[in-house]
């Protein structure tokens, strides 16, 4: 029986998804892993898959398509940029995994864009030609699909919309170094700050936060009647929009979809970023759809083994050369 592998690559662990080429998902299973640097690590992890294969009737020789979702930038040409918090040897783990699963097409993906791919493959996208999904959590990553196909860009940069400048009167500087990015605002993090920012500034008493991107208290004040809580989300949602609208400018997607953490809470939010992105957006583009996803954070696992078919599919498509 064919089987299909999506692994998401995190700093301590990886998740392994195993599918049918249909993509209908069988099971998944979490791995403690080191460092992914030496043989030992790589065959640890291997090895682990192998054993998790065979509780399926299924053994290495099965696996027809090996994806793989790292949080970084991966160019157009599959190789990768710099990998965040993950100690990786790109090289020697595919290396590994060419060894172990010796019939799989072996993909790289960027987990935002495997995110956006999982859900057009068995999500909320499904059926849709073009998609961008926008994860809202820690940070704020995009994933943009297009006539049915990932836009990674020559670098990997593509879909970065957490980096995109919406404030250029900013001081403060964001973590990739500039200043005034949709990230400093319309992340958990930057709705907390700027909840707190405001209630220092009206000279009120915010509500307890437990930690910097607790915005379910926030979420919970806003329900309240809390009228700083609703100037936070205002601003994620006025820039938020306004980001979608300038993506739409360019890219011009059917479909919008909110993922992430903060995504529990789109229904609170969801009329509001709707009539931003109508206030900013061209008119044709208006037409766009905004929902929530719908694979939480098992998106990327899909979208992985999704690409890694792909690649498959035209690897052995023939030339009409």
């Amino acid at each position: 029986m064919d089987m299909v592998l999506g692994i998401d690559v995190g700093g301590t662990s990886i998740k392994v998804g195993l599918f049918t080429p249909e993509g209908k998902f069988l099971d998944e299973r979490k791995i403690t892993t080191t460092e992914l640097v030496s043989e030992q690590a790589f065959a640890a992890v291997t090895g682990a898959i192998t054993a998790f294969l065979a509780e399926h009737d299924a053994g290495p020789e099965d696996v027809i398509a090996c994806g793989l979702d790292v949080p970084g930038p991966v160019a157009d040409d599959g190789t990768l940029g710099i990998i965040a918090n993950v100690e990786l040897d790109p090289k020697g783990f595919v290396a590994a995994f060419k060894a172990a699963f010796p019939q799989a097409s072996i993909a790289f993906v960027n987990d935002a864009n495997a995110a956006a791919l999982g859900e057009m493959w068995a999500g909320a996208a499904k059926g849709a030609n073009s998609c961008v999904v926008i994860a809202v959590g820690t940070g704020v990553g995009a994933g943009i699909v297009a006539n049915g196909r990932l836009v990674a860009g020559a670098f990997g940069a593509a879909g970065e919309a957490g980096h995109v400048t919406v404030n250029r009167d900013e001081t403060r500087q964001c973590g990739c170094g500039r200043y005034g990015c949709l990230e400093q605002y319309a992340s958990a993090q930057g709705i907390v700050r700027t909840y707190l920012e405001e209630c220092e500034r009206r000279c009120v008493k915010p509500v307890d936060v437990e930690h910097a991107t607790d915005t379910l208290s926030v979420f919970r004040a806003l329900a309240d009647g809390d009228e700083c809580a609703k100037y936070a989300v205002e601003v994620m949602c006025d820039y938020l929009g306004l980001v979608m609208s300038q993506i739409s400018c360019i890219v011009d997607p059917e479909l919008y979809l909110i993922g992430g953490g903060v995504a529990g809470a789109f229904d609170t939010f969801a009329p509001m970023l709707r009539e931003r992105f109508d206030a900013y957006a061209l008119k044709p583009s208006r037409a766009a759809r905004i929902e929530v996803a719908s694979l939480g954070n098992q998106a990327a696992m899909y979208g992985s083994a999704y690409e890694a078919l792909r690649i498959r599919r035209e690897s052995r498509t023939p030339s009409l050369e």
